[in-house]
């Protein structure tokens, strides 16, 4: 029995506020559960340019599995020093005279597909085409293809494809080839390219026998913004001649690098015509 009306009504409000307090302790752990649960979710949430898949055969002429197993045959077949992988921007360079001249006499085989995306690329790794080679440089250049996905995940796409490499040719040098600009004028795409080389500048300055290769855009812009198409022909793809000579030029010092007494160049120009022959006669 309470005689004191005041301490009854004191009494009453430290059991409500003892109520209340109960009450909010519990809604803080269930808005912090739900929170740790978003956050596990959106932290591990699927990523579809690093998710390994093979190319919807939409037309159904079967051709990019054709090239898939055709690669195969060839790392079966040969003995390569040097294997370039990716999209069309390295499919397209086994069709520049610069191939021949450079690339061939390097014992180097083009594991390029035109279109091909990051989960493509991993996907082609995943399955067989650095299983039965063993080159002592790989180069890599993909991701200008996922023009819809973020920065982010075509960084851990790329990403991806690099720890698989390591994964099945652990001694091998790896060459990160940096996305390249793309778009007559100044656009997104390019904004969002040069967001993903910077963060693969980072992500991979710490992976042993890896190497990030930028080529400065510069190369590719004219002071006014414009991308000629004496240098990418459709703004995107290179030109057999001066744009992929552009791209050559470091890659082959890169590769000349790695390779130490291997093979030597002694020059990319796209105009010296006997460059195979002195290459092939060291």
């Amino acid at each position: 029995k309470i005689s004191n009306p005041i301490s009854g009504l004191s009494v009453a409000c430290l059991l409500f506020c003892r109520k209340f307090v109960i009450s909010f302790d519990w809604f803080t752990n269930i808005h912090r559960a739900i929170c740790i649960i978003v956050f596990n979710f959106t932290t591990t949430m699927s990523n579809p340019a690093a998710e390994a898949k093979p190319v919807d055969d939409v037309q159904g002429d079967g051709r990019w599995m054709s090239l898939h197993e055709a690669f195969l045959r060839d790392g079966k077949e040969k003995e390569p020093e040097v294997v370039l992988i990716g999209d069309s921007l390295i499919a397209k360079l086994s069709q520049s005279l610069l191939w021949q001249q450079m690339f061939e006499p390097l014992h180097s085989l083009n594991f390029g597909i035109g279109g091909d995306r990051t989960e493509n690329v991993l996907w082609r790794v995943l399955n067989g085409e650095f299983d039965l080679v063993q080159p002592k440089v790989i180069v890599l250049l993909v991701g200008t293809n996922n023009y819809d996905n973020t920065a982010d995940q075509v960084t851990d796409g790329i990403l991806a494809i690099v720890q698989a490499i390591k994964e099945k040719q652990p001694t091998s040098n790896l060459i990160v080839m940096g996305l390249l600009p793309r778009g007559e004028k100044p656009n997104p795409l390019r904004e969002k390219h040069s967001t993903i080389n910077k963060r693969l500048a980072e992500e991979l300055q710490d992976i042993p026998l890896t190497t990030f290769l930028k080529i400065e855009d510069k190369e590719f812009i004219s002071s006014d913004g414009i991308i000629r198409r004496s240098v990418m022909h459709d703004f995107l793809n290179l030109t057999v001649d001066l744009g992929y000579q552009k791209v050559c030029e470091p890659l082959l010092e890169e590769i000349q690098n790695l390779l130490g007494t291997f093979i030597k160049v002694e020059s990319t120009s796209f105009e010296t015509s006997s460059i195979g022959g002195d290459i092939a006669g060291n």
